[in-house]
C-alpha cells in the first residue's frame, strides 16, 4: 500500500535547516571583544541565522550572518525611554534584530497597559525592517500571564515572542511554554525558545512545540546531536 503524503511521518529538519533558525548567543558579562570576534567567526562557520550579543559589543562584522542585540537585558527593569534609546543606538551600530526584555514585575502585577506601552516604545524607536523580539521570561509567569504577555507583544507590533533571557533563576524555555506561546500568537508572530537548550533532542522538542527561532549559546553541540535526536524519534520495527 502506498502511503499518502498527508499521512507520511514528517522528516526531521537537518542540521543546516536548524542552523538557519538559530540566534548564536554570547551574553556573558565577562565577554571580551576578542571573544565576540571568535564567536562571530564560529557563527559564520555554522551557518546560523544571527549572532546575538550585548549592545556594548557592537558594531561587529557579521558578514552574511545577521546581528541581534539585546535591550533592557537581563532584568527588564529599565524605563521605556531608556530601552528605546538603547535599541536605537544598537540599530545605529549595526543590529538587524532587537531582543527586548519586558518589565516582568509589571506582568506579574497584571499591568498589561504598561507592558504593552513599554514594548510599543521600543517598536516605535526601531520600526521595520528591524525585527523586534519580546522576552517575556515565561518561567516566571503563570500560563494566564504568558498568554497576556504574548497578546501585549502582538498588540504593540512585535515580530516575535521569546521565552527567556537565560539569566532568570526561575529557569529557561520549556516545551509547555513554547506550546502555549505558539497557540496564542497563532503563526502571526514568531516564537523564539531560549534558555537551557543544550542538546539536539531539546532543540527538536522546542521546534515540535512551535518554536520558529532558537537562542543557543552551545550551538555547535546542539547541531552535532540533532541526528541522534532524530534517530531516537523514528519508529522501530515493521510498523504493523
Amino acid at each position: 500500500m502506498t502511503t499518502s503524503p498527508s499521512s507520511a511521518t514528517p522528516q526531521p529538519l537537518d542540521a543546516a535547516a536548524v542552523a538557519q533558525m538559530v540566534d548564536h548567543t554570547l551574553l556573558k558579562p565577562e565577554a571580551t571583544a576578542a571573544d565576540v570576534a571568535a564567536f562571530v567567526a564560529e557563527a559564520r562557520s555554522l551557518g546560523v541565522w544571527s549572532v546575538c550579543v550585548s549592545p556594548s559589543m557592537l558594531p561587529v562584522d557579521g558578514g552574511e550572518v545577521r546581528v541581534t542585540a539585546v535591550c533592557g537585558f537581563p532584568s527588564g527593569k529599565h524605563r521605556s525611554e531608556i530601552k528605546a534609546a538603547e535599541a536605537t543606538r544598537a540599530v545605529g551600530d549595526g543590529a538587524d534584530e532587537i531582543d527586548m526584555v519586558i518589565d516582568v514585575g509589571a506582568a506579574v502585577a497584571g499591568d498589561w497597559d504598561y507592558v504593552q506601552a513599554d514594548i510599543a516604545a521600543v517598536r516605535a524607536a526601531v520600526p521595520e525592517p528591524t525585527v523586534l523580539k519580546v522576552i517575556i521570561e515565561s518561567a516566571a509567569l503563570t500560563d494566564e500571564q504568558i498568554v497576556k504577555a504574548c497578546e501585549a507583544a502582538e498588540a504593540a507590533g512585535a515580530d516575535f515572542v521569546k521565552t527567556s533571557t537565560g539569566f532568570h533563576p526561575a529557569g529557561g524555555a520549556s516545551v509547555h511554554a513554547v506550546e502555549l506561546m505558539a497557540a496564542t500568537v497563532g503563526g502571526r508572530l514568531g516564537v523564539k525558545a531560549s534558555g537551557g537548550i543544550r542538546t539536539g533532542a531539546a532543540a527538536r522538542a522546542m521546534i515540535a512545540a512551535g518554536a520558529t527561532r532558537l537562542g543557543l549559546s552551545g550551538t555547535k553541540a546542539v547541531l552535532e546531536t540533532l541526528d541522534e535526536a532524530a534517530a531516537a524519534d523514528q519508529p522501530t520495527g515493521s510498523g504493523y
